[in-house]
């Protein structure tokens, strides 16, 4: 391992030469978060011929206060390392080092959430299929102390879509009630164009009007400005909004990523106004063209249950992405390595319950903003 001394170009190449490449592991999202707090460490793992096998974009936070702990850390590894997670020997030897950083560094914790496949299909059902390897990575995580996270920052499981079939033949492999709702907006009147910077304010103001209704804490608009302006301005990866309208008012939207051949749909956003005629059915199809179009082989519409029940709140969401002919793949989700296990106890112990005051007082300030710009 060494670290990594590169230009956004350079480092988004190697992240994209790799097995699964992931937004999250790019310069810009490290940027992103370079922005609220943490610093971006890269690091990355070569071959006896100096080849590139292995990288993480490592991010780093200190936690500000007195004492002992103004020298600890909290370390992160979104979606990553990336390597192939079946070579045993290189995977031993990527986490040996991640580890040694975590004592490098005084972290109270390293966590990595890489894309290690367990499974594919909701568990149940006859296409469902589990993956060997994923299993062998949990138990060997498992045996070297590592602990499943409580905090799993983001989703565990999602749906993907696989862009190379035509246009005719994804629309024929979607469910018909989607393909029916997608005919019906357009014959609605509703139309779907390409957002810039200016609709900012709307979008926000959209999806803190969905955060409400759908029960989720987002971040002030400051953040999410910062996200949609750093990945506009770039070309690989990049992003761009899509605003849906009836008769010229904004009624959905989405933020459509793409980076090393894959779209991603991070983010989402409605109004209750007009959903009758199904606005973000035609918003989907229209990213899926554009993705498609742009040469992404894979649209990842990002989430899926935890468990693939009813009762989950994630379930409606999830029934329309799988609408869309999407299908579900399981990972491996979020692992902690704790060098000082008291520690760690102690963190975890407290910090949920401070999450659950920030949670609060987030739809409490969403609430606030919403009720502003009604």
């Amino acid at each position: 391992m060494q670290p990594a001394h590169f230009t956004p170009e350079t480092w988004n190449r190697l992240v994209a030469s790799l097995p699964n490449p992931h937004l999250l592991q790019t310069w810009e999202w490290a940027q992103v978060k370079a922005r609220y707090g943490w610093t971006p460490i890269p690091q990355v793992w070569n071959d006896v011929n100096g080849q590139p096998v292995a990288a993480a974009m490592l991010l780093k936070k200190t936690i500000p206060a007195g004492g002992f702990a103004a020298r600890l850390s909290l370390l992160y590894v979104p979606k990553g390392p990336l390597m192939d997670w079946s070579n045993a020997a290189l995977r031993a030897r990527v986490l040996d080092d991640v580890q040694a950083l975590a004592r490098r560094h005084a972290a109270i914790f390293v966590k990595i959430d890489p894309d290690v496949v367990l499974g594919a299909g909701v568990p149940g059902r006859e296409d469902a299929r589990e993956d060997t390897n994923g299993q062998a990575v949990r138990s060997e995580l498992s045996r070297r102390g590592w602990r499943f996270s409580s905090d799993q920052i983001q989703f565990r499981n999602t749906v993907l879509l696989d862009l190379t079939p035509s246009e005719d033949e994804l629309l024929a492999a979607m469910k018909q009630k989607t393909r029916y709702n997608i005919r019906l907006a357009q014959k609605k009147g509703v139309t779907v164009r390409i957002g810039t910077a200016a609709d900012f304010p709307v979008l926000y103001k959209m999806y803190a009007e969905t955060s409400l209704r759908d029960g989720f804490v987002i971040r002030d608009q400051a953040y999410y400005q910062t996200v949609w302006q750093i990945f506009m301005a770039s070309s690989d990866p990049t992003c761009e909004p899509l605003v849906a309208e009836v008769g010229g008012e904004p009624v959905a939207g989405l933020f459509l990523f793409r980076f090393a051949r894959r779209a991603y749909y991070l983010y989402g956003m409605s109004r209750g106004l007009h959903r009758e005629k199904m606005p973000a059915y035609l918003l989907q199809w229209e990213a899926i063209r554009r993705a498609k179009a742009a040469g992404c082989s894979v649209y990842d519409l990002w989430g899926a249950p935890d468990v693939f029940e009813e009762a989950d709140s994630l379930w409606g969401v999830f029934r329309f992405k799988e609408g869309l002919g999407g299908r579900v793949l399981r990972t491996l989700g979020a692992w902690d390595y704790a060098p000082n296990p008291f520690t760690y106890r102690l963190y975890t112990q407290i910090i949920p319950r401070l999450l659950d005051v920030m949670r609060a007082r987030g739809r409490m300030k969403t609430k606030r903003i919403y009720a502003g710009n009604e």
